[in-house]
């Protein structure tokens, strides 16, 4: 099941997550938990025009690095990713959909141009990728091993066999590391990883010149992959062992922050559009019934899917609806309206 929403614990959230039971990847209840996300919203133009807004702010808005939002959790599984580029290390980031991911991978990419970090980012890309042939095609090791020789040697010929394959690799990244280069691999869709790659990990986590580490890990993956790397998996125990986590938490706390965020971003006063008990209702709206089981028991619960893209949907669509009712503010009662019966 994915994680129940945050609870007061001695331990940082996003680095020990409290507790949970884990339950099978088709439990029903998942799919009733995202059927209670709102759709996909866009403000129409009209409704930009009623509300004085000069574009979205949540719609195509992340134009630079200045647009990434940030609180204390999200700073520091930044600097655990920097961290694990820049000194080496494997790490996963783990969130639900939606939370932010994908910025934290763009956001690297700008501080290593930005910053001119001597970091080359290898990303083995795999169209339709999934963790079974049944359903897609696989990353096997071998893909790796190759995206590796192509961003280190580009043009060069990739050689055959699976054992000059991995020491032309590994002498290409002895070469670059001492021309100053530090390697990072990074994966995006983690949860999609088959085990039997997993395993593989810890052979190109050990990879090295002597004392000098030669490639860093970056898995980034939904709550699928948090199941995938279970300390109980006797398949990637070993890589468990060495691999540090990360999770992006829900911003329930920080709603109000964020949506000031957004609109000043677009040179928006978001007083003029939102009501003060629009972060409370946003919270609210976001909250769901969670089931899941531990030791034979059934336990119900609610869950925060307060993140990034559910919020901008569900307040996108509030300033469609109050823009279709003539309100002169986005109010609490359409926040609760967004996708269940329109404005009310």
């Amino acid at each position: 099941m994915p994680r129940p929403s945050p609870s007061p614990s001695p331990h940082p959230p996003d680095t020990a997550p409290p507790p949970r039971a884990r339950a099978t990847r088709r439990h029903p209840s998942r799919n009733k938990q995202y059927d209670m996300l709102p759709r996909k919203h866009t403000i129409t133009p009209d409704a930009r025009e009623h509300f004085a807004l000069d574009r979205d702010p949540f719609n195509h808005e992340m134009r630079g690095v200045a647009d990434v939002f940030m609180n204390d959790n999200i700073r520091r599984v930044r600097a655990a990713v920097r961290n694990v580029a820049q000194h080496g290390g494997m790490l996963a980031v783990i969130a639900e959909s939606g939370a932010g991911k994908s910025t934290l991978r763009r956001d690297l990419a700008h501080w290593i141009r930005a910053q001119e970090q001597p970091v080359v980012v290898i990303e083995p890309y795999i169209l339709g990728m999934e963790d079974h042939e049944s359903r897609g095609r696989p990353l096997r090791a071998e893909d790796i091993t190759t995206a590796v020789i192509r961003r280190l040697l580009p043009g060069a010929a990739v050689r055959q066999s699976d054992q000059a394959r991995k020491a032309q690799m590994h002498d290409a990244l002895r070469a670059s590391a001492e021309a100053g280069n530090r390697h990072v691999l990074v994966i995006e869709e983690g949860h999609r990883l088959a085990r039997s790659t997993l395993r593989h990990f810890k052979g190109f986590y050990e990879l090295d010149d002597g004392f000098t580490p030669l490639l860093s890990i970056l898995v980034i993956g939904q709550t699928e992959l948090d199941w995938k790397l279970g300390e109980s998996d006797f398949d990637v125990r070993e890589v468990v062992q060495r691999l540090e986590k990360r999770y992006l938490e829900p911003i329930d706390q920080d709603v109000d922050a964020y949506l000031r965020h957004k609109f000043a971003r677009v040179g928006a006063d978001c007083d003029q559009v939102l009501a003060p008990d629009v972060a409370a209702a946003v919270v609210a709206r976001l909250r769901v019934p969670t089931e899941t089981r531990l030791r034979g028991q059934r336990a119900l619960g609610p869950r925060s899917l307060c993140h990034p893209l559910a919020i901008n949907n569900l307040v996108s669509g509030a300033i469609n609806l109050a823009h279709q009712g003539g309100e002169d503010r986005v109010t609490g009662p359409l926040i609760a309206q967004v996708d269940r019966g329109g404005w009310a």
